[in-house]
């Protein structure tokens, strides 16, 4: 599933192709497009002229200029594509929208092959669409209180993954980041939080920070074809992983061999001579 970097990455290049642009045609191609919960269908977006691109966690909305929004939530696979011509037309399109600003025009896609992604037409509340309001603010809001945060995972008694997963404490983290977040702080996944000192939690939540960053500076990670960006490349974080995946490979810091245990429903990677449950 794309996470914070990879959203990102793809916020980054609609508001690069798409701000100042209007809709001048949205249509649904596929009946699970459009989430249930929309005020109105893709076509209420018409007419109205996109004034930027926002994201909470792995929540992205354009604004636009008028009181609704279009939502949308990548899922497992879904991509949203600027069409090229000199590239074959791509498959799984979900979604239509032709766009236009003066002589300038553009074609954008929503394609997703697992169809686990949806669009949605929503209203804002102070700035924030209906389906992102229990979404938790994310280490590169500005308002986000790491303080707050720490407390918040430090009264958690969840194994310490699964609170830096909760996407109601601290936003745009999933798995490939978690794994990596946690072996840059040398914390085995399966420890209590609670357990856990503020210090060392602290420390979890910089690495996140970090990690992240370094990744959206790359593009994200692209093991496949399904995350790309807007513009059909792929990111390249993936030759930077020190934990996710890397089961049977050595650890770069201490040579050991990276093991992957089962997490729910979910694998975890770690180091079992930096990353020791005490």
């Amino acid at each position: 599933m794309p996470e914070l970097p990879e959203v990102e990455t793809v916020r980054r290049g609609l508001a690069h192709f798409l701000i100042g642009y209007r809709f001048k045609s949205a249509e649904g191609l596929h009946p699970r497009v459009v989430k249930p919960a929309s005020l109105q269908p893709l076509s209420a977006v018409v007419g109205a002229h996109i004034k930027g691109i926002n994201r909470r966690g792995k929540f992205l909305w354009f604004e636009l200029d008028r009181e609704l929004a279009l939502v949308a939530h990548l899922g497992m696979s879904g991509q949203f594509l600027v069409a090229r011509k000199d590239r074959p037309a791509p498959g799984h399109v979900r979604a239509h929208f032709e766009l236009s600003k003066g002589f300038k025009k553009q074609e954008l896609l929503f394609r997703d092959q697992r169809t686990f992604g949806w669009l949605s037409v929503e209203q804002l509340t102070d700035g924030i669409p209906q389906s992102a309001r229990h979404i938790a603010l994310d280490p590169f809001d500005a308002a986000f209180d790491r303080s707050a945060v720490i407390a918040r995972m430090k009264a958690r008694k969840a194994a310490i993954k699964s609170v830096i997963l909760n996407q109601e404490i601290m936003s745009g983290v999933g798995n490939i980041y978690a794994d990596e977040s946690l072996w840059r702080a040398k914390i085995h996944p399966e420890i209590p939080a609670c357990e856990l000192s503020v210090k060392k939690i602290g420390s979890l939540v910089d690495a996140a920070v970090q990690v992240m960053a370094e990744a959206v500076e790359v593009g994200g990670t692209s093991f496949d074809a399904m995350y790309i960006n807007v513009n059909g490349e792929s990111g390249f974080f993936e030759t930077s992983l020190a934990a996710y995946g890397q089961e049977g490979e050595p650890c770069p810091r201490c040579g050991r061999g990276i093991r992957r245990i089962a997490f729910g429903n979910r694998s975890s990677h770690y180091c079992p001579k930096c990353q020791v449950r005490t």
